[in-house]
């Protein structure tokens, strides 16, 4: 199937007339052809990965994966990555089959030739950034009270206005000072890591005790549980294929940036977790808003203040890029012709679509004031997993009509996208059962 097979055509304005009036229909139609700006390499790419990840996760739901799975949490982590992976993969191929925004919404409607399918699954796309992004700026709020005595709910206000301001600012300054900010959100991370085995180098010795050996069904169903909210802290890859027609050389850069999100993020949250139940009571991580900066000074001895900054810089990151991936979904949606043309403009001045990320700040808004973070971050997990396990099938299907993937495109077997769809049913299942 090619891309114009999957994609109808975006209709374009030709000799515009030259009146007052007409001349404003004019410059709205040029501002909906202004066309989004190659301008992201691997590095950069794995860096925004990186950013959404791990600012939409670790930093706000360690408490929480820690008080279902208790010493296990790092069985919930790998087991989330486990989970992860298939569906890494099929997006990695899809990401050559059809390098462009609105990616899972175009990966569905090519699989199944369903245009409110597509539209179905390019909301849900929308739903769970928002939601995501607005489990990421309660959490923020949690940290930023650490040092700023003010009401929540405003500072999640100002949280989220601020982070919409720097989306709409460009697409290349926005993952730049994206990039900065993964750069010391992940270097806190490797703090704690550092100073748990530097500072305690008994923990070395308990590491057996992380593993299950049991098949108790209450253990595996806290596991299981926890597994749900841990796959939470891993969306951020499937972003990456919604800013693919921001990137230089889509067919390579993508799936290689999609892995590398995916392993670095994998190693650093079972490190993580593994200092944070071997040396913090579980009751204490569960009474904490400022989970990691509690682990920081029970580990060190020394002020949270360090790494509840960085946790900021985390979490602020991690809507930002949210926000981006929502916008660019908004606008691949309308050029594709399933939403209004408005949401497909593209400021001339910006070169992004300014009233598709006017209206996610505004959803994230919403959301963030009302629900509180665990909440959020569930419905986030379980619309991500249906996407998943729908974008797999698609795959699928494909695969099965013997569509053939271009050339230069990523390509795996077809029972990658089976095994993607049977663990994303699993773990939605076991959230209904547990």
């Amino acid at each position: 199937m090619s891309l114009h097979a999957a994609l109808p055509n975006t209709a374009k304005v030709s000799n515009p007339p030259q009146n007052g009036r007409a001349s404003g229909r004019a410059d709205a139609a040029a501002a909906s052809d202004q066309q989004l700006v190659r301008a992201l390499n691997t590095p950069l790419l794995v860096l925004y990965g990186l950013g959404v990840t791990i600012g939409a996760g670790i930093y706000v739901l360690i408490g929480a994966v820690g008080v279902r799975a208790g010493i296990y949490a790092p069985s919930a982590f790998l087991l989330a990555a486990l989970v992860m992976a298939p569906s890494a993969c099929s997006f990695a191929e899809f990401a050559g089959r059809l390098p462009v925004s609105a990616g899972e919404a175009a990966y569905v409607k090519a699989g199944f030739g369903s245009t409110a399918l597509s539209l179905l699954v390019g909301l849900m796309v929308v739903g769970g950034g928002s939601l995501t992004a607005s489990a990421v700026s309660v959490g923020s709020a949690g940290y930023i009270r650490e040092f700023v005595d003010q009401n929540e709910l405003v500072i999640i206000a100002l949280v989220v206005l601020a982070m919409g301001a720097v989306a709409a600012w460009g697409i290349l300054q926005s993952v730049i000072f994206a990039a900065i900010f993964t750069l010391i959100e992940v270097g806190g991370l490797l703090l704690i890591i550092v100073a748990g085995f530097v500072y305690h180098p008994e923990i070395i010795e308990r590491l057996p005790s992380l593993v299950p050996h049991t098949l108790e069904p209450g253990v595996w169903g806290g596991i299981f549980a926890a597994g749900l909210l841990a796959f939470f802290a891993f969306v951020g890859f499937e972003d990456m294929v919604n800013v693919v027609e921001e990137v230089k050389q889509p067919h390579r850069t993508v799936p290689r940036a999609i892995f590398l999100t995916l392993v670095i993020s994998t190693v650093v949250y079972v490190l993580v977790a593994t200092v944070a139940v071997l040396l913090v009571p579980i009751d204490d991580l569960r009474a904490t808003q400022a989970p990691l900066s509690l682990v920081f000074e029970r580990v060190t001895g020394l002020s949270s203040a360090t790494i509840s900054a960085i946790a900021i810089v985390a979490t602020l990151n991690g809507v930002i890029v949210q926000m981006i991936m929502a916008s660019r979904v908004i606008y691949g949606l309308s050029r594709q012709g399933s939403l209004p043309a408005v949401f497909g403009r593209v400021s001339g001045l910006t070169h992004t679509p300014l009233i598709a990320t006017g209206a996610v700040v505004a959803i994230i808004l919403v959301l963030a004031l009302a629900f509180d973070v665990t909440a959020l971050a569930e419905m986030s997990a379980r619309v991500t997993l249906s996407i998943f396990g729908l974008v797999c099938l698609a795959l699928l299907r494909l695969k099965l009509a013997g569509v053939a993937a271009p050339a230069n495109a990523f390509v795996v077997p077809s029972w990658v996208p089976l095994v993607g769809f049977l663990s994303c049913a699993a773990l939605l299942a076991s959230d209904f059962i547990s």
